[in-house]
């Protein structure tokens, strides 16, 4: 079999995306099974990609692994960022809102309009929900929410004035104002969401342990060529991270809708 093996979720500029497949090469490399792999530029939707038998290896965002993924694809290794928001392989989300906007605090918020990328984002969706959760009335606090695709095209909505606020992971975050210092011209940092795991790297369900325990190694304890690559990504190392860290995303939901604000609006 050839496997197919693409890490698209930071991919927020050339430079980035060329950082992550010579991160992911560095990778297979060292696994040993680079002759054998495929490195996708495109996939399609991302969730059915993540679902197909020739996966080898990916980066998923921890919400749809744990309500979609669990049983197709498993955990190998979770980066650590240094990056702002970030701990160890925990991360966060960023509030942000335009400036002279009245916007200083979440709460501010209320009756505007909310940017969140995708419905099943841990850090645009459920993360934005679990910290409005406890200003809610009514199951409700926004006026609209609008769903943007990319935590990109987010932060240009919250910029045009089209929305008001948004959560943006904080990796993102820090990538956007690196690669193009104006991106986060005229917006303001309200504060960031409660810490959760960040996005693991995963690999397919037909993958055999072996190998799956050969990529994990290489992850753990990278040699030269993966460490030259982790550094200018701003990766200080990976961790092996369980289901049970895992959880810690659908407590977030648990908690917000405890509160009676199951659906972010």
């Amino acid at each position: 079999m050839t496997w197919q093996a693409i890490l698209p979720m930071y991919n927020v500029s050339p430079r980035l995306r060329r950082g992550y497949s010579e991160l992911l090469a560095a990778v297979l490399a060292d696994a040993g099974v680079g002759a054998t792999v495929e490195l996708v530029e495109e996939t399609g939707p991302l969730l059915d990609f993540w679902q197909q038998p020739d996966l080898l290896l990916s980066q998923a965002c921890g919400y749809p692994w744990l309500h979609a993924l669990r049983g197709h694809a498993t955990l190998v290794a979770t980066p650590a960022f240094d990056v702002p928001g970030c701990a160890g392989s925990d991360y966060t989300s960023v509030l942000i809102a335009r400036a002279g906007s009245g916007i200083r605090t979440l709460a501010d918020a209320r009756g505007r309009v909310a940017a969140a990328n995708e419905r099943h984002s841990n850090s645009g969706m459920n993360a934005l929900r679990h910290a409005v959760a406890p200003l809610a009335r009514g199951g409700s606090f926004f006026d609209n929410v609008k769903w943007t695709g990319s935590h990109a095209a987010s932060v240009r909505l919250v910029r045009a004035g089209a929305a008001d606020v948004a959560a943006i992971d904080c990796v993102t975050w820090a990538y956007l104002r690196q690669e193009d210092p104006a991106a986060a011209d005229g917006l303001t940092e309200l504060g960031c969401t409660a810490a959760s795991p960040g996005l693991p790297l995963i690999a397919g369900k037909t993958v055999p342990d072996a190998l799956l325990q050969r990529l994990r190694a290489a992850l753990l304890a990278p040699g030269s060529r993966l460490r030259a690559a982790m550094e200018p990504l701003r990766i200080r190392a990976f961790h092996h991270r369980d289901g049970r860290d895992y959880e810690r995303i659908a407590e977030l939901e648990r908690q917000a809708a405890a509160l009676g604000y199951a659906v972010l609006r």
